[in-house]
């Protein structure tokens, strides 16, 4: 009968919802329980209708959140009103036709980007730095950089999924926000980073399962992966500031559109999904390659030290430095395992 009986009910079918993920459901709880419930708890569903919405919900609200956040706040309790009524809970959805732009003419601009290409070559020194004291929180944003990969995936990688000799990470479908399984390639830069990374783990005394672990052994929860982001941005950039400034760099390096959209997993029309199942992983390969070889040149190097253990592989056995990493990586892991 009201709206606040309507969204306890979306509220606990989302909660209960397995093919959402966690920070999506938290998301809703929190829009439910601090926003909506407290506006629009008592209004009788037979008493919504534009101007009650505007007065109760959008006018008030767009004067204390942003506008991004409540146009997720109208999307979410438009979507319980259509869901109670496809289920027969009432009779008509008071909601039907209504837009977010009938509401407010204001243009929902982008968050500007807080990282450029032409600071990159400062962080990347920061991060080498970084990886010789806090060498996990130096791998996640390195990770992070080298793939375009958001945070929620990144933090709860296992070795398991890491294949040198595929060359390839696979995301699994659980870890990532479109809920589709995601394969990027692995590139000899990347490798031999995995390689000396799992090598510091290891001499420390961690055998576990996770790239980035807590000190109980699970993954980096949302927080302290936040947390990392904290101390390597000093409030100057935060984690998704990588992945967008990874995005811009491929687009002015000449990257295809399509397989930048598809490094970053997102969500594709289906001629779009057609073009990259035709072109898929060597296109993706080609461009990591490309993006990698730009970083090597601002300092990716000296971290992942590929060239140097290269060098050495290659005076010690008399064969050119050229040739690719991958078929020296069991040396590479013997000169890693020795240091």
């Amino acid at each position: 009968a009201t709206v606040g009986q309507l969204l306890d009910w979306y509220g606990d079918r989302m909660a209960r919802d397995r093919s959402l993920s966690a920070k999506r459901k938290a998301g809703a709880r929190s829009a439910i329980a601090q926003h909506l419930k407290p506006r629009l708890n008592d209004l009788a569903v037979a008493g919504v209708n534009a101007d009650a919405l505007d007065k109760h919900l959008m006018w008030p609200c767009q004067a204390e959140v942003s506008l991004s956040y409540l146009r997720q706040m109208f999307a979410l309790l438009l979507t319980a009103f259509r869901q109670a009524l496809q289920l027969g809970l009432i009779d008509r959805n008071p909601m039907a036709g209504m837009r977010f732009n009938d509401f407010t003419k204001a243009k929902i601009l982008p968050k500007a980007a807080r990282l450029r290409d032409v600071q990159l070559p400062e962080l990347m020194q920061q991060l080498a730095k970084s990886f010789d004291e806090e060498p996990g929180d130096a791998m996640l944003a390195l990770m992070m950089l080298a793939h375009g990969t958001r945070i929620g995936e990144t933090r709860m990688a296992r070795w398991s999924e890491i294949s040198l000799a595929a060359a390839e990470w696979f995301i699994p479908a659980a870890n990532t926000k479109t809920r589709t399984e995601h394969r990027l390639p692995l590139t000899d830069q990347v490798k031999a980073l995995l390689v000396r990374y799992r090598a510091i783990q290891q001499a420390r005394g961690y055998e576990g399962v996770y790239l980035f672990p807590n000190r109980r052994g699970l993954p980096l929860s949302e927080t302290q992966a936040s947390m990392v982001f904290t101390r390597l941005g000093q409030g100057e950039w935060t984690s998704h500031d990588l992945r967008k400034v990874s995005r811009t760099t491929w687009t002015d390096l000449g990257i295809d559109g399509h397989i930048g959209e598809m490094l970053l997993n997102h969500t594709l029309g289906k001629i779009a999904s057609t073009y990259i199942h035709t072109q898929a992983m060597q296109q993706r390969r080609a461009a990591l390659e490309k993006w990698h070889a730009w970083l090597d040149g601002i300092g990716f190097g000296a971290i992942h030290g590929l060239t140097k253990a290269l060098s050495e592989i290659s005076q010690n056995s008399g064969e050119p430095a050229e040739h690719k990493a991958s078929s020296h990586l069991a040396e590479f892991v013997i000169s890693e395992d020795s240091k």
